[in-house]
């Protein structure tokens, strides 16, 4: 009941916001760079940190979700052996960190969530890190059949194994804001990259 409330709650949250469709490049030259604060208190009902799933990063160390509380989050959900769909969503994703300033008030933490529960283990997903040459913003989980399928479904994300090991899946960029809540999602592979931009500026450089 808990998992249906916080879905609802995350795409209702998705449907009731307008972005808009330009970056100002005069803002971006004045985004100053300041200390991001600490959160705390309790977590709104739209916020994915309320989910009770764990992973393991890169690293090989236990990772919560709510670690990520106080920071910008841009996530998607991917397989290091994907050749096609996957790359391009982390090519995209280094495009909206690109198009940040150096020193963003709120710098992102940028997310990759393996489907691949058996073959992309933690050490696995270091390899991937390196051979993507992605730095310590990056973080990059593992997580059991079930967590994997919650935030999936959280997300609004479909995704299915076939016969060959690969897996069929939604291509979505979810951004969230430090609270953890979702405020827009980048759909498909093509197009929607100036909306994706003006809402990471906007938990970037508030």
């Amino acid at each position: 009941m808990k998992k249906l409330a916080l879905s609802l709650a995350l795409f209702g949250t998705l449907t009731s916001a307008t972005m808009a469709v330009a970056v100002s490049n005069s803002a971006k030259e004045s985004c100053c760079a300041v200390p991001a604060g600490v959160a705390t208190g309790p977590l709104s009902q739209n916020s994915l940190y309320q989910a009770e799933v764990s992973f393991t990063n890169d690293r090989g160390e236990a990772f919560d979700l709510v670690e990520l509380r106080g920071r910008p989050v841009v996530l998607t959900m991917f397989f290091a052996n994907c050749s096609h769909a996957c790359p391009m969503l982390v090519t995209a994703m280094q495009e909206l960190r690109a198009s940040l300033p150096e020193d963003p008030a709120h710098p992102p933490v940028y997310v990759l969530v393996s489907f691949d529960v058996e073959r992309d283990t933690p050490a696995a997903l270091a390899q991937h890190r390196k051979s993507r040459l992605l730095d310590e913003q990056w973080e990059l989980l593992h997580g059991d059949d079930d967590a994997v399928r919650e935030l999936a479904a959280l997300l609004g994300i479909k995704y299915q194994e076939d016969a060959a090991g690969g897996f069929a899946h939604s291509n979505v960029i979810s951004i969230l804001n430090p609270e953890g809540e979702v405020v827009h999602q980048r759909m498909g592979l093509k197009g929607g990259m100036v909306e994706a931009k003006k809402a990471l500026w906007e938990v970037s450089c508030p």
